[in-house]
């Protein structure tokens, strides 16, 4: 599958950043311990390859998904083979006792990068997975933060996402105030962190579902209204690793925007996707449709699709990397952006975790509630409930 012609590009983003600073990037990963964590998801396993094929010292990972590790460490052993270092994965929940008894046995790492997160709009649709979300995506973090400065770490590094800049929905939102909580605990350890576009073909995106409906012989279903920036996978890790390793106190890494990276629809990936399978888009008016024909338009090498407007809570016109009250860097690297972070609410975020923790203490609360306490932590917040979510489509 060739991905950059899929989502519109014939180049690689970072390519003349990477080469720029190879040999300053491979001498500082060669010499320091990595902790990854989330790194059996989509970029967390990018993130641990890049680090892996430039010989780090130590590299442990951590996730929560068994499966995925397995995957991770065959991905690995069949493309890079081996390193001198000490590499070995922990299937651990970082909010357990058992991965606080991991981090007390050893600990030492020069580097810690978090990419654990409950990334999905659709995880807002329900009050408990939504406070699960905020358990993962910024109590997890200040966690594993506050374990980092009491072993010594040098840098930690948290991915953020480009739906925190102006968010419209509490995903976005829980990562906002993730960016909140990392700027209070600049003050005691070096942070940075990256907010960056759709990562094409990630674990459970409307594009990896592309290829479970191929596999399952399902229609295709996305909107038409929606464009996204994309980045691949290996993008994704270049950019995470940059950040880590070159980001000042409280960057925020982005890719800049040039003729590379350009919006796109998702209905337009999903045509350039099925012609690169040799089948031609048949449009569908409804699911009814698209379920019976799949039936016997494969067959012709035509496939169904249902390509609609996106109606459902939480999703965002238009994609940005950093709203207009952000300081920029736009010289340092050639296709990549940082955003030079200052501001520090330290009433807001004792506000937020006595709310939080009062709701949880009495094992009950609303979704509106979390709502209203977000727009109490982000007057500009977008939100807007329309009442449908995506598990009501197909």
């Amino acid at each position: 599958m060739d991905i950059l012609s899929l989502i519109g590009r014939s180049q690689p983003l970072f390519d003349s950043d990477i080469t720029q600073w190879s040999e300053d990037l491979k001498n500082k990963v060669s010499e320091s311990a990595f902790l990854v964590l989330g790194g059996a998801g989509s970029i967390g396993q990018a993130v641990t390859k890049e680090i892996f094929k430039r010989n780090p010292k130590k590299l442990h990972v951590v996730d929560i998904s068994e499966n995925n590790m397995v995957e991770l460490v065959r991905d690995i052993r069949s493309s890079h083979g081996y390193i001198e270092g000490d590499f070995q994965t922990f299937a651990l929940d970082i909010g357990s006792v058992e991965y606080d008894a991991f981090i007390k046995a050893d600990g030492k790492y020069d580097y810690v990068l978090n990419l654990s997160a409950l990334k999905h709009v659709r995880s807002e649709k329900d009050p408990f997975t939504l406070m699960r979300m905020i358990d993962v995506n910024i109590f997890n973090t200040d966690k594993t933060i506050q374990q980092s400065i009491k072993n010594g770490t040098k840098k930690y590094f948290c991915v953020s996402t480009d739906k925190a800049a102006n968010p419209v929905n509490m995903m976005g939102a829980s990562k906002r105030i993730m960016e909140m909580f990392l700027m209070r605990r600049s003050k005691e350890i070096e942070i940075s962190t990256a907010r960056f576009a759709n990562v094409a073909f990630s674990d459970g995106s409307l594009l990896h579902g592309f290829n479970q409906r191929i596999l399952k012989k399902q229609p295709i279903v996305a909107p038409n209204d929606v464009k996204r920036y994309f980045v691949t996978p290996q993008e994704s890790g270049e950019l995470c690793l940059m950040s880590c390793i070159f980001g000042e106190n409280r960057d925020i890494f982005f890719p800049k925007l040039s003729e590379k990276l350009h919006l796109i629809s998702f209905a337009d990936v999903a045509v350039k996707y099925l012609n690169q399978r040799g089948y031609e888009p048949y449009i569908c008016e409804n699911e009814e449709e698209a379920r019976e024909l799949v039936k016997t338009l494969p067959d012709e090498n035509k496939w169904p699709c249902l390509f609609t407007e996106s109606d459902t809570t939480g999703e965002k016109d238009f994609e940005e990397f950093f709203t207009e009250k952000e300081i920029l860097d736009t010289e340092r690297f050639k296709n990549l952006g940082i955003i030079k972070n200052k501001f520090i609410e330290q009433d807001k975020l004792e506000f937020f975790e006595k709310s939080i923790n009062d709701f949880r203490s009495k094992k009950s609360w609303q979704k509106e509630e979390i709502v209203d306490l977000f727009f109490k932590m982000i007057p500009n917040f977008g939100h807007k409930e329309t009442g449908k979510y995506l598990d009501s489509k197909m």
